[in-house]
């Protein structure tokens, strides 16, 4: 069920008075011209204006930079069965399939200036021809385009009819970049993580208080499809870690090659022992009465000896440690998984690996 909260996410003053003006225009049949930068969510806003109308048709929406100017007004306006080659059946245009709904025609400056003129001869009448046919067919359409060019210029340059800016142009609403929406960020990278799904699972990021502060100082040149970028480093980054301003800085706003290197060398550790058909059984009685040991404590292995398998070492102490929380949670694999802050899927992908037997340890 439609809730414009869950639409357009955030509490900043600019968000919530986007929304306001979306609730307030929503409700009117007239055209809106959609502005703001590239990547700031023009289109959930034209969904969100066709919710507010409660219209009975669909929303339909198409990217006018994505299609060839030869094939746009059949894709816009359909076209009858022969006419042209490939037409091999008579289709309906995003005019009639939008009929008692929205049409959302983004990125509108690139509209050639052809189509221009038909799209402003629908807008005034409310009929439109298919493409190799000579009927017109009525539609109730409510138009939303949008735009991140300055049209007004696009018109002085004759590159945009001014009489069709007009029509268009009945409300505006101008979505805010993400710059101008920073405490809106924690709220959305919630939403997004949600969103998207790692191995099935759905993965929650935590931030630390300096980690959000960097994000916050970033200036967002690519705005919410940025932040989306950045969620899914992290997710395949940290997925079990907070993350610091500097893993922000080196590794999620820019892709530092350590965080390559480390993921290569984890993937070298796994495969190096896919052979392994059954566990490594541990004597663990010299570790009764003892603390576990800290990192650092093993670097005192080079005092008695002048070498170390690290690969070895890594594997021998994960599987113990898998080994150890299985048996503390009954097998249970879910329990076990967030002991060691690992997905489930990934947790039962080593078991799988090493042979691990629960009861083993």
């Amino acid at each position: 069920m439609y809730e414009l909260d869950q639409l357009i996410i955030g509490r900043a003053k600019s968000t919530q008075s986007l929304k306001k003006l979306i609730r307030l225009i929503g409700k009117s049949e007239s055209a809106v011209l959609i502005t703001g930068p590239t990547g700031s969510g023009k289109e959930l806003v034209a969904e969100a204006l066709h919710h507010e109308s409660r219209r009975k048709g669909k929303f339909v929406a198409i990217n006018c930079a994505a299609i060839p100017q030869e094939l746009m007004e059949a894709e816009i306006l359909g076209f009858e069965k022969g006419a042209f080659t490939g037409a091999i059946k008579t289709t309906k245009g995003k005019f009639e399939q939008a009929n008692n709904g929205t049409l959302f025609l983004d990125e509108i400056g690139d509209m050639p200036n052809l189509l221009q003129t038909k799209l402003l001869r629908v807008l005034e009448n409310s009929h439109i021809t298919r493409v190799g046919g000579d009927k017109d067919i009525k539609v109730s359409v409510r138009v939303v385009c949008a735009t991140h060019k300055d049209l007004d210029s696009l018109v002085d340059k004759q590159l945009f009819r001014e009489d069709l800016l007009f029509r268009l142009n009945v409300f505006q609403i101008s979505v805010p970049p993400l710059r101008e929406r920073l405490e809106d960020i924690p709220t959305l990278i919630d939403f997004l993580s949600n969103k998207r799904k790692v191995d099935g699972v759905k993965q929650r990021l935590e931030f630390t208080e300096s980690g959000y502060n960097k994000l916050k100082q970033h200036h967002w040149p690519g705005n919410i499809r940025e932040l989306r970028n950045v969620v899914e480093r992290a997710q395949l980054f940290f997925p079990s870690k907070k993350i610091e301003s500097e893993d922000v800085e080196n590794f999620l706003l820019q892709q530092n090659s350590t965080i390559i290197d480390i993921i290569e060398e984890q993937d070298t550790i796994w495969d190096a022992f896919d052979d392994l058909s059954a566990p490594i059984k541990h004597d663990d009685s010299t570790l009764e009465n003892k603390k576990p040991p800290k990192p650092i404590d093993f670097a005192s292995v080079f005092t008695y000896q002048n070498s170390i398998d690290v690969r070895a070492l890594l594997r021998d102490i994960e599987i113990v440690l898998i080994g150890a929380a299985l048996d503390r949670n009954a097998g249970n694999t879910s329990e076990a998984a967030k002991d060691l802050k690992l997905l489930r899927t990934t947790l039962i992908e080593k078991i799988k690996k090493y042979g691990i037997i629960s009861g083993e340890y």
